[in-house]
């Protein structure tokens, strides 16, 4: 499932870090990893040649700390905007996941502070893993929360769960499908007790099937703040969220409302979530 990955490495933050624990899961270790450093455009031929040699120098030293198998990676060293140029790379090689840092802002500061991250993701249908900058430590990938509900992108989120942790010894899957008030819900769409939640139990029993160690949790509140909890709680190392994506093609170019006002689930938990995200979007 995960084959190809593109890791867009700043030479900042905790992407590195990310990745070296992503390398002790065997799925990882077959995929091809492209390793991407983009250079600002300048506006002198001096100051270019200088962000060109220190791009390099970022890639090289990428690549050694590492320890990717030469015959599994391929070095960009690319010029332009970040964003548009991640975008354009990932398109290029195909790839199955996105790996970017990012500064945790927030709804219209992202927006305003020009954030590569939530510019890339509102575009790309790519599954894509935020690792923030300010995370104190990157640990190995063994507790995995997947934030479930009827959506694909919730199922593809499942699939990217399984597909990680059949091969980790020890490794649990804990599933949670959080709603703001069960008096709202029908009755065929959550329940106060997680086991006979129908969303769980049918997660519970894709996760069954491979034998991987299961939790479920349903509970009720704010489903941002609750995830994050949770997450805390149970000393998560990583959160897979879906984010379905509901704007018309013609407004790929405009960011979202809720995404401006900081209201979406996917906001909430990217930024206040105490360890890496991995949003899937599918297209529409």
């Amino acid at each position: 499932m995960i084959e190809k990955i593109l890791l867009a490495d700043s030479g900042t933050g905790n992407t590195e870090a990310m990745m070296k624990a992503l390398m002790e899961i065997p799925l990882v270790q077959r995929a091809s990893v492209t390793v991407l450093h983009v250079v600002p455009s300048q506006v002198s031929a001096e100051t270019m040649a200088e962000r060109w040699e220190a791009g390099g120098r970022t890639l090289a030293n990428a690549i050694t700390k590492l320890n990717l198998d030469p015959s599994r990676v391929n070095a960009v060293l690319r010029e332009g905007d970040p964003k548009d140029v991640v975008i354009q790379v990932a398109d290029e090689v195909d790839a199955d996941l996105i790996i970017m840092g990012s500064r945790g802002l927030q709804g219209l500061k992202a927006i305003l502070e020009n954030s590569v991250s939530q510019y890339v993701f509102q575009l790309s249908s790519r599954p894509m893993l935020l690792v923030k900058d300010d995370l104190y430590s990157i640990r190995p990938i063994k507790r995995v929360m997947v934030a479930m509900d009827k959506s694909d992108s919730a199922k593809e989120g499942l699939n990217i769960a399984i597909s990680l942790l059949r091969d980790i010894k020890g490794g649990e899957l804990t599933l949670v499908h959080t709603v703001s008030s069960l008096k709202t819900k029908p009755f065929d769409v959550a329940s106060a007790d997680p086991n006979q939640d129908p969303i769980l139990t049918a997660a519970a029993a894709e996760a069954k099937r491979y034998g991987i160690a299961y939790k479920l949790s349903a509970p009720e509140g704010k489903p941002g703040r609750r995830i994050c909890q949770l997450a805390e709680e149970r000393n998560m190392d990583l959160i897979i969220l879906g984010s379905p994506d509901r704007r018309p093609t013609i407004a790929k170019g405009l960011p979202d409302l809720d995404k401006i006002l900081g209201e979406s689930l996917t906001d909430f938990v990217r930024v206040y979530a105490p360890c890496p995200v991995l949003l899937t979007r599918m297209a529409a």
